[in-house]
């Protein structure tokens, strides 16, 4: 890994962790209630939800890979939709760029990485599981250009796909992946959410996101300090890691209580 593969990792844990620090404003909006004990008890299901991850990593490294870039990919390629729709073909498509067109695209690059994750042997398995899946991924992309031609909500965002797509298939994936997460989802998330805040929740939900990124910062410091290895295996381990942990929490919030939240609104 090279100078500008650690400044990729350092974008990733600077400019897009921080989009998950408006998660307590997201357990308002949805009704959490208001108070110390509340306030302690969404703390600590968030944390043990996170632990929860980072143990069974632990024990099954190769399941939680799996798992983790499943998820990953129903939370971006919502994410990347939100302003358009909730259609399940333009939701799959967005969903495979980084998960299934990074490793596909770039596998030289890819196992190594995952290798670091999840071993050597683990690491070829699952490649070879995302391998098989590019061909119907592709066939997806190209019924989303039809799919958009009928619905021209989906015309700005199939071009954006296309932008991404192109990047990845240039770029290392690390900064494919940088580039993506910090420019697109988290400024995304982020502005989604800003719009929605009321003006009286705002300021607070700008200190707790300082804080809660302040606190993930250095946490992950103190413990890349006293874990024992290769220092740019354990950055690599860390930060992807500490995203599976931590997306766990902030895709029940947004993609499940959040988004459900929501569609009661619609039907009130």
């Amino acid at each position: 890994m090279n100078a500008w593969d650690i400044m990729a990792i350092g974008a990733i844990l600077l400019i897009g962790v921080p989009h998950g620090g408006f998660d307590g404003a997201v357990a308002r909006r949805i009704g959490w209630p208001v108070g110390v004990a509340p306030w302690l008890s969404f703390h600590l299901a968030y944390i043990v939800l996170a632990a929860l991850v980072v143990g069974l990593w632990w024990l099954f490294p190769l399941s939680s890979l799996g798992v983790f870039l499943l998820i990953s990919a129903f939370h971006f390629g919502a994410s990347d939709i939100a302003d358009n729709g909730s259609d399940w073909l333009p939701w799959v498509a967005h969903g495979g760029l980084i998960c299934i067109a990074i490793p596909c695209l770039q596998p030289s690059r890819v196992e190594p990485i995952f290798a670091v994750l999840v071993g050597v042997d683990n690491a070829s398995v699952l490649m070879w599981g995302i391998t098989l899946l590019f061909i119907p991924w592709i066939m997806s992309c190209i019924g989303y250009l039809g799919y958009a031609y009928f619905k021209p909500q989906y015309r700005k965002t199939l071009i954006s796909l296309l932008i991404l797509l192109g990047l990845v298939s240039m770029l290392t994936p690390l900064w494919s992946f940088a580039l993506y997460f910090c420019l697109w989802h988290s400024r995304g998330h982020m502005l989604r959410l800003w719009h929605s805040l009321a003006q009286s929740e705002r300021t607070r939900s700008i200190r707790e996101a300082a804080i809660y990124t302040v606190s993930a910062w250095v946490s992950m410091g103190i413990i890349f300090y006293h874990l024992q290895g290769e220092a740019t295996a354990l950055l690599v381990q860390l930060t992807f890691i500490g995203l599976a942990a931590l997306t766990l929490p902030h895709m029940l919030l947004v993609d499940y209580a959040d988004r459900k939240n929501q569609q009661k609104g619609t039907l009130l």
